[in-house]
Formats: structure tokens, sequence, C-alpha cells
């Protein structure tokens, strides 16, 4: 839009501003419906671990060695469920929701660089801008960016 002629900053932001809430509304929904099932696991479980106990009272008349293999059977169902929840699917819900807030900053940073570029700033005022928004952990320092820049050949 901005190479087409639009010049209002505020305009842009707010259009901005709603496309990237649609964006990372779409995003949670994957890393929610992730977490939802983790969050289920150990109820179906306990529904094995119910029906493991049922069979088992069906053969109540069984030796013990018998009956415990059954019931041990049925204790698995739980395990199971716990295991696979809080061992595989609630990490996996996690990771996911890091790469995606990951995204988010990324995105971020372009929108506030576009802006700051719209609202007439000096193009190493933009890339601040634009770098200020990103965590401490991946952003460059203002040395290490001015070094990045420098080392781009002229257009």
């Amino acid at each position: 839009m901005l190479t087409m002629g639009t010049e209002n900053a505020y305009e842009i932001e707010a259009l901005m501003d709603e496309e990237l809430s649609t964006h990372h509304h779409e995003d949670e929904t994957v890393a929610g419906a992730i977490q939802n099932t983790a969050d289920a696991m150990p109820a179906l479980g306990i529904v094995a671990a119910v029906l493991g106990v049922i069979h088992t009272m069906g053969s109540i008349t069984e030796p013990p060695e018998v009956l415990g293999k059954l019931i041990g059977g049925a204790l698995v169902g739980t395990f199971l469920g716990i295991l696979m929840s809080y061992g595989f699917v609630a990490p996996l819900a996690t990771a996911i929701k890091g790469a995606q807030e990951a995204n988010s900053k990324y995105t971020t940073c372009m929108k506030a660089g576009i802006l700051a570029h719209m609202q007439g700033y000096a193009p190493a005022i933009s890339v601040e801008f634009a770098r200020k928004t990103l965590m401490s952990t991946v952003r460059p320092t203002f040395a290490e960016l001015e070094e990045a820049t420098d080392a781009i050949p002229p257009a």
C-alpha cells in the first residue's frame, strides 16, 4: 500500500494492527487445539483405567496372578495418558506457541520500521525504531547493526 501512494501513517498502522491481530488469532488456534489435546489426555488415561478395572471386575474369580496382570494393564492407560500429555503433546504446544511469538515479534519489528519511515524519520532512526521492538536475546547492538549496514554495497 505504501508503494501505491498511501501516505497516512495512522491509517496504515490501524490496518497493520488489524491484519496482525487476525494473523495472530489464526496462529493461536493451532497451538490451542494441541494444548486442548494435551489437557484431555490424562482424562482419556483415566477412562482407559476405568475400563480396565471393569474388565478386571468381570474376572474377579480368577487367581491373584491373573488379577494382578489385569489391574496392571488398567493402570497402563493412566500412565500413558499422563506421559503423552506432559511428556510429548504439551511441550509440542509450548514449542509452537514460542515459534509463533517469535514470528509475532518479527512482524512487529517490520511494522515499527515501516511506520517510522512513513513518518519521515531518517533511515538509521527508522531501523532503530524497529530494532528496539526485538527481544534482547536476538536484538543486535547498535554497533552490530551499523557494521552490517555498512557492509551492504550501494545500489
